[in-house]
C-alpha cells in the first residue's frame, strides 16, 4: 500500500496492525505479518534501512519496503552502469558530445552526479515527509582524495549543492577526519565511510560535534542536519578472516562472523551514553546477523538489493536484538587471537594517525580506487572505442 502520487509507503504503527488514510479518507488495515521482514523492522522498531545502491529499479523496491535513504560509491556506480546500460548509454554519449573539451574524468563525474540526482528525486517525498532527517542519497567523494582534506571538503560542498537531500560520504582516514569536521561546519550532511572500528566511529562523532558546534556558534542553522557514521561490519569480518588464513589462526567456527556485530554494538553503546548527534549506520552485508542482530537500535542499515530479497523471503523473526550482548566467549577469543580485533573493539584501540594503515582501511581504499579507475575505463570506451574489438 503506497501513496497514490508518490508510490512511497505512508504507514504508522497501530498495535498489531498498521493504519493509514488514503486520499479518499478510507482506513486501510493490514496485519504486520503481511509486511515484509524489512518493512516490519522499520515499522516496529527504531531501526531504519537504506538501499545500498543508486539503481532506480533497486531503490524503487527498497522504498516500497520502507527504505528511507540510499547510498552509492565507485563500485556501486560501475555496477549500476553495467546493469542499466541501455538507460545510460545514450546519456553518456550526449555528455561527451556536449562537452568536446572534457576528459574522461569530467564525463565520469557528470554521470555520477546525474545518477545521484535521479535517485535523490525518488527519495524527495521521504525527505519532505521527514523534514530533512531522512530521505537522503549518499554520494562518495573521490576515493583518491583520501589524503587531502581540502580536496574532500571542496567536492563535498559541490555535491551538497546538487540537490536538497544529498548526503556526502567521506572516508575515515586521518585527512578525512579533518574534512568531516570542516564539511559539517559548512553545512554538509556527511556520511563517514571506510570505517570499521570503534575508535574510528568515535573520531567521527567527535569531529561532527566540533563541526556542529562551530556552525551553531556562527549563528547558522543545524536543525535539519542528519550526519551519519558508517561501520562497515562485513568488511571487518572479511579482514579478520584474511588474517586467520594468512597467519594460520585456528578459531571456533562462526566466531569470526561476529567481529563486525561486536564492534557495532560496542560503538552503539558509547554513542547512546554520550549522546553523539551522528547516527550509526551498518554496511557491507555478509550474513543475516548484520541485520537480525542489529534490529532495535536507533541506527540505519544500508542493505544491498540482493540481501533485501533474501531477508524479505526469510523466516527470521523480526525482534529487537541490538541490546543483546555478543557472547563474551566469542569476544574473548577474537580479542585474544587477533590484535587487529582489539584495535577495532577498544575505544582507544587506534589513534587517528593509525587509521590509514589499518588493514581493512587499506583493502577498502584499494577496492574503491580500483572501481573508480574502472569507471574511467568505462567512459573511455565510449570516448575512444577500441578499434580492434568486433
Amino acid at each position: 500500500m503506497t501513496d497514490a502520487q508518490t508510490g512511497v509507503p505512508l504507514y504508522r504503527p497501530a498495535g498489531l496492525a498498521y493504519k493509514r488514510s488514503d486520499r479518499q479518507g478510507e482506513d486501510n488495515l493490514m496485519s504486520l505479518n503481511e509486511l515484509s521482514p524489512l518493512h516490519q523492522t522499520v515499522m516496529t522498531t527504531r531501526t531504519d534501512f537504506w538501499n545500498d545502491s543508486c539503481s532506480v529499479e533497486e531503490l524503487t523496491y527498497a522504498i516500497s519496503n520502507g527504505a528511507v535513504g540510499a547510498t552509492s560509491n565507485p563500485t556501486i556506480v560501475v555496477n549500476v552502469l553495467k546493469k542499466e546500460l541501455p538507460a545510460w548509454r545514450g546519456r553518456t554519449l550526449e555528455i561527451i558530445a556536449e562537452n568536446p573539451d572534457w576528459s574522461e574524468v569530467e564525463v565520469a563525474w557528470r554521470l555520477v552526479e546525474e545518477m545521484a540526482v535521479k535517485a535523490a528525486g525518488l527519495l524527495m517525498p521521504v525527505f519532505e515527509r521527514e523534514k530533512g532527517k531522512k530521505g537522503r542519497l549518499s554520494m562518495q567523494t573521490n576515493p583518491t582524495f583520501y589524503r587531502n582534506p581540502e580536496a574532500i571538503v571542496r567536492q563535498a560542498e559541490h555535491f551538497n549543492g546538487l540537490a536538497p537531500n544529498i548526503q556526502v560520504k567521506v572516508p575515515v582516514t586521518q585527512a578525512g577526519t579533518k574534512a568531516i569536521e570542516e564539511a559539517t561546519c559548512r553545512g554538509v550532511n556527511i556520511n563517514a565511510t571506510v570505517c570499521f572500528t570503534v575508535p574510528q566511529a568515535i573520531a567521527v562523532a567527535e569531529a561532527v560535534e566540533r563541526g556542529l558546534n562551530r556552525r551553531a556558534a556562527e549563528g547558522k542553522d543545524i536543525t535539519g542536519m542528519a550526519p551519519v557514521c558508517t561501520i562497515m561490519v562485513g568488511r571487518l569480518d572479511d579482514w579478520i578472516k584474511v588474517l586467520a588464513k594468512k597467519e594460520g589462526i585456528i578459531i571456533t567456527p562462526g566466531h569470526m562472523d561476529w567481529a563486525g556485530v561486536a564492534a557495532m554494538k560496542k560503538a552503539y553503546g558509547i554513542f547512546q551514553q554520550r549522546g553523539y548527534r551522528a547516527r550509526l549506520l551498518a554496511a557491507a552485508y555478509r550474513h543475516h546477523m548484520h541485520w537480525s542482530e542489529l534490529i532495535g537500535g536507533d541506527i540505519t542499515l544500508t542493505i544491498p538489493y540482493e540481501w533485501q530479497l533474501l531477508f524479505n523471503h526469510s523466516d527470521i523473526e523480526v525482534k529487537e536484538r541490538m541490546d543483546n550482548p555478543v557472547d563474551p566467549q566469542i569476544v574473548e577469543e577474537l580479542y585474544r587471537k587477533f590484535p587487529d580485533f582489539r584495535k577495532a573493539y577498544e575505544e582507544d584501540g587506534m589513534t587517528v594517525e593509525e587509521f590509514d594503515r589499518y588493514g581493512a582501511t587499506v583493502r577498502t581504499l584499494r577496492s574503491f580506487i580500483g572501481s573508480y579507475y574502472e569507471l574511467l575505463a568505462f567512459v573511455r570506451d565510449f570516448m575512444l572505442p577500441d578499434p580492434d574489438r568486433k
